[in-house]
């Protein structure tokens, strides 16, 4: 996830800029940048990597006497972690940064590019910085051309702009991706959340969606669709910890709300209105494959299972699944007519680099699935897609797991496309599903309190069962997991039919079962398969879009249209039930016993 910093006034920049990124780092990044209008004139340091890099490129740079500032550090999503693509994104005379996406920019670029301007940069950013100096090339007026560049922006945004043409003001603007203004005296503050600017401001106002405006000699003038308003400043929190979590209890709630707004990042540049394109990937890593393995640990074990149905239903491939701590002591037969495919999120878990270079030396082509960029994984593999799911600070894993899944679902289809094994029909109803994949893990109010009202009755029996079928059978064994990470309740995941095969001997009163009933996938069978487990008195709740009069508890979910979007707003139920009974348990969410985020030993 992005961060923003911004600051106007007197002091040295620099150092506000550079500070404030650092306590942005939680949130991820792959490059950072800072630009600073001194003089009359625009100076701007970009670096790929740590902060520490950029501090070693701004050594013998001091920023003296009033100016403004913006920074940023970039997590890649439209093109590579390079230089040309850190922001701020320059213009001729104007400096962008922006966390977000901008929807419609490649009809804007190709406009612009249509009436001679140049791009550097592989960013949907720079579309906002190009827009601007073509308004103000019309107009000669800063502040309509920036209302003009902002009315023509679709998606999520926040965005900082400053340009020589007004030299002593940033422009600002918030629709989707958060951003907050800081006040102390005659200086201003921008910054993504409030840890960049506590020590420093000392009151705040939290803009909102679709506000807009400027800071100028230490004032702010905001605007919405209406016109000007006013606002209410509030005293700033002093607690930086709890600042980095937004307000919400925990990372791993923030992060399972955050789901929606990374599987935009995940997704953008990537599903395209008639095919999926991956600009990391040529096409002939896959030629001569004709069997696909994917190796994986843990979570990214289950997302890989969950794409196995997906790689032979749509691309009509065979795929095998290994478990990367089994697969290294297998002896296993490995041909070079096999893809082998690790996933990993921090690209540095050690039974999975393992297996990755046991594959390399059998000759297998490679291509690794990752949330971090240059880590082992990806430096060893021919190939890398990254998921785009920023830092994830709880050890149970949520969003990165969610970006697994749709990173391996859209390469399902890319592999179809390479190999011409999907139709057009098929083709279009899963791109349609993948759009329509963010709003299905939005999480409301309603539900969340919902799940926090069901937790008190799931504490004390003898375990859980979490069930489903094809897809959702991964899913029962994801839900499962997480409950026990974080609650250390005993929990199993199990293919619903295989009940009557042994497992059904546990059940009674006391055997919570999770039950996922898609609508729109073998409803009938798995609806049989509970009434059995009903029959023996388990206690159930029922998660489906049809409503089950058996069941002791029943979440109604609101897609069945396609099975991905069910597996996905299945999995947020999942995920909130289990930090709600660890929550009402008191164990510490966020750094459950035993558990490390990243295993980097066997």
């Amino acid at each position: 996830m992005c961060g923003i910093v911004g600051y106007l006034g007197k002091n040295e920049k620099k150092e506000i800029l550079l500070d404030g990124l650092e306590e942005l780092e939680y949130r991820g990044y792959d490059s950072a940048g800072i630009a600073i209008i001194e003089n009359k004139q625009l100076k701007n340091f970009k670096a790929v990597g740590r902060l520490k890099n950029l501090r070693e490129k701004t050594k013998d740079y001091l920023s003296e006497g009033f100016g403004v500032s913006i920074g940023h550090t970039r997590w890649a999503t439209h093109g590579k972690p390079t230089e040309l693509n850190a922001h701020p994104h320059m213009g001729a005379y104007s400096f962008v940064v922006h966390n977000g996406i901008i929807e419609n920019y490649q009809a804007l670029k190709k406009e612009l590019q249509s009436q001679g301007v140049t791009f550097l940069s592989q960013t949907d950013t720079e579309t906002i910085v190009h827009l601007f100096e073509k308004n103000h090339k019309i107009n000669n007026n800063a502040w309509a051309s920036f209302q003009e560049t902002i009315e023509k922006l679709e998606g999520a945004y926040a965005t900082l702009l400053i340009t020589e043409a007004d030299e002593e003001t940033i422009y600002f603007a918030k629709n989707g991706s958060p951003m907050l203004i800081g006040f102390k005296e005659d200086e201003v503050y921008f910054a993504s959340s409030d840890t960049p600017i506590i020590g420093k401001a000392t009151e705040v106002y939290y803009l909102e969606d679709g506000e807009f405006g400027y800071a100028r000699h230490g004032k702010v003038y905001l605007f919405d669709a209406n016109g000007q308003k006013t606002f209410t400043k509030q005293a700033l929190a002093t607690d930086k910890a709890l600042a980095q979590k937004d307000g919400y209890r925990f990372f791993m709630e923030k992060e399972i709300y955050e789901q929606s707004s990374v599987m935009h990042d995940t997704i953008i540049g990537r599903v395209l209105d008639e095919k999926i394109d991956f600009e990391e990937l040529n096409p002939e890593l896959f030629n001569n494959i004709s069997n696909i393995k994917i190796c994986a640990c843990g979570t990214s074990y289950h997302s890989a299972l969950a794409s196995s149905y997906l790689f032979e239903r749509l691309s009509k491939i065979p795929c095998q699944i290994e478990i990367a701590s089994e697969f290294r002591y297998k002896e296993p037969l490995l041909h070079d007519d096999t893809l082998f495919i690790t996933i990993s999120q921090s690209g540095e878990t050690a039974d999975t680099l393992e297996a990755l270079k046991m594959a390399k030396r059998a000759g297998l082509k490679s291509l690794s699935i990752c949330n971090v960029d240059n880590s082992s994984i990806v430096r060893e593999s021919d190939a890398a897609v990254l998921t785009r799911a920023g830092i994830e600070k709880g050890v149970a894993s949520t969003k990165a797991f969610a970006t697994q899944t749709m990173v391996l679902w859209m390469l399902a289809i890319y592999v179809a496309q390479v190999k011409k094994s999907i139709s057009k029909e098929t083709l279009e109803k899963e791109l349609l599903a993948m759009r329509q994949t963010p709003k299905a893990l939005l999480v409301n109010n309603k539900l969340h309190h919902k799940m926090t009202r069901l937790s008190k009755r799931y504490l004390h029996g003898h375990g859980f069962f979490f069930i489903g079928r094809d897809l959702f059978f991964p899913l029962a064994l994801e839900g499962a997991l997480k409950l026990k990470e974080i609650s250390y309740l005993h929990a199993e995941g199990y293919p619903s039919g295989e009940m009557k095969h042994g497992p059904i001997a546990l059940a009674d009163a006391e055997l919570f079962t999770i039950a996922l009933m898609p609508k729109s996938l073998h409803y009938d069978k798995i609806k049989s398969n509970v009434e059995e487990l009903c029959a023996r008195d388990v206690t159930l709740l029922a998660i489906s879009p049809e409503p089950f009069d058996l069941a002791d508890d029943f979440v109604q979910t609101s897609y069945s249209s396609h099975p991905m979007l069910e597996f996905f707003e299945m999995m947020v139920i999942t995920q909130l039930l289990a930090l709600e009974i660890s929550v009402r348990l008191g164990n510490d969410v966020d750094m459950p016993r035993n558990l490390a985020k990243s295993v980097t030993v066997e």
